[in-house]
């Protein structure tokens, strides 16, 4: 486990510069055709095994079905983190990744090229803050001198220094530990942690076990949203809007299924979660997802040539990981509001 201290802010760019050393070691910088035709252009995709409309995309093959041109790779990735390494190496073409992640990718030392072009969802109660049982933690307030594990870079770890801050809880007083999901839940079950900020799936098991301090949903309500987006390569969206378009359109078709058919979208989430429709669809409630209009809304996406208040909110975001000291400084508005991808909007989503 990978105790929380404080890292000089002028060590980040070293360290970025080692992990994208390291991933294109291990990846190589040419597309990976293995398995496929590869007399096709291949779309590299980013996903996470949380319950979620680009779940649904990928387990009905929408993609490959409207997109037959193309080969599509779906590749899967533990935190939103990981995905903006992968980003930064560009080795992926879209991905699902947490406003917080995004908020640090297009804000420095990273500066990375993508927009957001989709919201998958809100965050809710998918995405929480628990204490093991028999810690004797009650409060968010009692965390001070206990061990909590989160994914460091994630809405979660945004999440939980946000908890943090609104109980009065300086973060050093708090032994913070870098955990993904599956890795937090063994050392739960061990007992080596007394706390995780974690989300779905991984959340359900631990609340088994333990209590809920406060929600992502609470947090949003207190001014401190965050959600799941959809985000690509500002290049490759040059290059191919057509794709992104077509992106877009079966993204909405699956934000459509969840409100029309709950049992459809439950079943397909379910097979690629490996668990029940029962508990996918327990885990689909938990979690807020937008209509197609409502993503056009000015509160959102916006529409073509006007960038909603979405931008506003990564702003805020960055904002807050800067007086954490978790970023050198906020970029300005006019950052976020360039990386929010309106074009064809409404009309892309409402002619899907």
């Amino acid at each position: 486990m990978t105790t929380h201290r404080r890292r000089p802010l002028r060590a980040v760019p070293i360290l970025l510069a080692t992990l994208v050393a390291a991933l294109l070691m291990v990846t190589g910088c040419s597309v990976d055709r293995s398995g496929q035709d590869s007399g096709k252009p291949t779309i590299r995709i980013a996903y996470q095994s949380f319950p979620s409309g680009d779940l649904i995309v990928k387990n009905n093959r929408w993609l490959e079905d409207a997109l037959p041109d193309y080969n599509i790779k779906w590749t899967k990735f533990d935190s939103g983190a990981d995905i903006n390494t992968a980003f930064i190496a560009k080795q992926i073409d879209f991905g699902a990744i947490g406003s917080s992640p995004v908020a640090r990718g297009l804000s420095a030392p990273l500066n990375i090229p993508y927009q957001v072009a989709f919201v998958l969802d809100v965050a809710g109660d998918n995405e929480a803050l628990v204490a093991r049982n028999g810690t004797g933690i009650n409060t968010v307030a009692d965390l001070r001198g206990k061990r909590v594990a989160t994914a460091f870079a994630s809405t979660a770890h945004y999440s939980l220094l946000a908890a943090l801050a609104q109980a009065g809880v300086n973060p050093a007083d708090v032994d913070i530990i870098d955990l993904q999901p599956q890795a937090s839940l063994a050392a739960w079950q061990r007992g080596d942690v007394d706390a995780v900020y974690t989300w779905l799936p991984t959340l359900d098991e631990l609340r088994k076990t333990g209590k809920t301090l406060i929600a992502s949903r609470q947090l949003a309500t207190a001014g401190k949203p965050t959600l799941d987006l959809g985000v690509v390569s500002t290049q490759f969206a040059k290059d191919n809007p057509s794709v992104v378009d077509t992106w877009r359109k079966v993204q909405a078709r699956a934000l459509a299924l969840i409100h029309d058919d709950p049992q459809a979208a439950a079943k397909a989430v379910a097979a690629q979660l490996g668990t029940t429709p029962t508990d996918a669809a327990n885990q689909l409630k938990q979690g807020t997802f937008l209509t197609a209009s409502e993503l056009t809304t000015p509160t959102w996406l916006g529409v073509d040539g006007q960038p909603g208040n979405l931008a506003e909110n990564l702003h805020s975001a960055a904002e807050f990981l800067a007086a954490q000291q978790q970023i050198p400084t906020a970029p300005p508005l006019s950052t976020f509001q360039q990386a929010i991808y309106t074009k064809g909007l409404p009309g892309v989503l409402s002619a899907q």
